[in-house]
Formats: C-alpha cells, sequence, structure tokens
C-alpha cells in the first residue's frame, strides 16, 4: 500500500467560542500555539508527504510560525465553513493519494493514533476515522434544558480526528452533499450521506480538541505529561 498519505488541515475558522482576541489555533500553548503542536506532529510523521493547511485569506498569523517554511507544507486558502475549508485542501492534494483531515485545534494528536488509522486500511478500505467509545450516560434535553430521555451509550462514539478516505472520492462526496444542502458536520458525514459507512478505529482520549478556554489547561497538562 504506498498510496501517496497528505494531511488535510482546515485553519481558516475564527473560533468565537474561545472569546479570544485572535484565532483559538494562535493561541499559546506552552512554548508555542495550539496550530504549531498540531503541524509539528503531522510535518514530522513519515508517512505523510504533504501538510496542506487552509487559512483564511485575513490571517495575520500563520507566517510567523516556523512549521510555516517547512518543505512539506503547502498552504491554500479556506472557506467560510469547515466543509469548504476541507475542499481547497483537496483540490490541492494528488488525485489518487489519501487524505487525513485533522482539526487545528487537535495539537495532542500522537504517531500512534495516526499509525492505527492509516494501518486500518486493510480492515476498511472505505476510509475510516479515529473515535472514542461514550463512556458516560447520555441523555437528551428539550429546548429548555430539561431531560426528555436517557439515550443507550452502547454503540455510541465521539468522532475524533484524523478522518481518512480517498482524497477523490472524498472530494466528490463533500461537494455533492454540499451542493444538495446537506448537513455535513464532518468528513465522514459526507461519506456517510452517499451511502458509504466509514470504519471506527478506537483513537486515544487525550485527543482532545480545544473549544472552550478550559481545554487549553487541559492540553497543556496533556502535552507536559508526555514530555
Amino acid at each position: 500500500m504506498h498510496t501517496e498519505i497528505v494531511a488535510i488541515v482546515p485553519a481558516a475558522g475564527i473560533g468565537s467560542r474561545m472569546k479570544a482576541d485572535i484565532p483559538k489555533q494562535y493561541l499559546m500553548l506552552g512554548e508555542q500555539p495550539i496550530l504549531a503542536h498540531t503541524l509539528d506532529c503531522l510535518l514530522s510523521h513519515p508517512q505523510i508527504t504533504q501538510v496542506i493547511v487552509a487559512l483564511n485569506p485575513q490571517d495575520e498569523f500563520f507566517a510567523d510560525l516556523p512549521q510555516a517554511r517547512h518543505p512539506k507544507l503547502v498552504i491554500v486558502i479556506g472557506g467560510a465553513e469547515r466543509a469548504d475549508s476541507v475542499l481547497a485542501g483537496l483540490q490541492a492534494a494528488p488525485a489518487d493519494s489519501w487524505a487525513l483531515v485533522h482539526d487545528a485545534a487537535r495539537p495532542c494528536l500522537t504517531h500512534q493514533d495516526i499509525d492505527a488509522l492509516i494501518a486500518s486500511r486493510t480492515e476498511f478500505t472505505q476510509g475510516a476515522i479515529l473515535a472514542m467509545p461514550v463512556r458516560d450516560t447520555m441523555k437528551r434535553s428539550d429546548a429548555n434544558g430539561r431531560i426528555v430521555d436517557t439515550v443507550e451509550r452502547e454503540l455510541l462514539w465521539h468522532a475524533l480526528t484524523p478522518q481518512y478516505f480517498a482524497s477523490a472520492e472524498l472530494k466528490l462526496n463533500l461537494q455533492a452533499a454540499l451542493d444538495a444542502g446537506a448537513k455535513i458536520t464532518d468528513e465522514a458525514s459526507a461519506m456517510e450521506w452517499a451511502g458509504v459507512n466509514p470504519g471506527l478505529v478506537v483513537g486515544r482520549a487525550d485527543n482532545i480538541k480545544v473549544t472552550h478556554p478550559d481545554d487549553l489547561a487541559l492540553a497543556k497538562l496533556f502535552l507536559s505529561h508526555r514530555a
């Protein structure tokens, strides 16, 4: 299986939930910004030949990162939504490649999880995603925040990233789903919309997405623990 593997990082968002003056991917996490940690993991993986980052056209921060000058790195202009940025990245990917799409704000990714996802292609030829089985009791609420139902957690998973698919097929399905007005929350949902059932590969629980201010402290703890 010597297919070229590219990583695509949609990083055009502004991350308003963090209540910060700069996009959340540029908030400092220890010695360097969140995005720098994310890129370090992807750029240093020996099987990834190219890391394509989709940036906001008004981005003023990326050029200052040391990773911006890495020979594996390619920059494209992203779009208003995550799916638009992923599509822009896929346009720049080699046609016969496989793409690992990873959130810019998941800085705690490990090579171990990337290896497991790449290796899963022998079992899941249709593609797969990193995910975690749900551990907690799940509740469904009404619009007023009252519990209406307890949801059976068995067979429920938290979707993580990277999500790993053939670039050409993902590009086709993502574009078709957007054209049809389908609600696309991640790459797997575009594949599901097209009738594909992606595989689930158990990932590490510390592969968290920095979405709220307190996630930053948690990510810092995970990274310092590894160091």
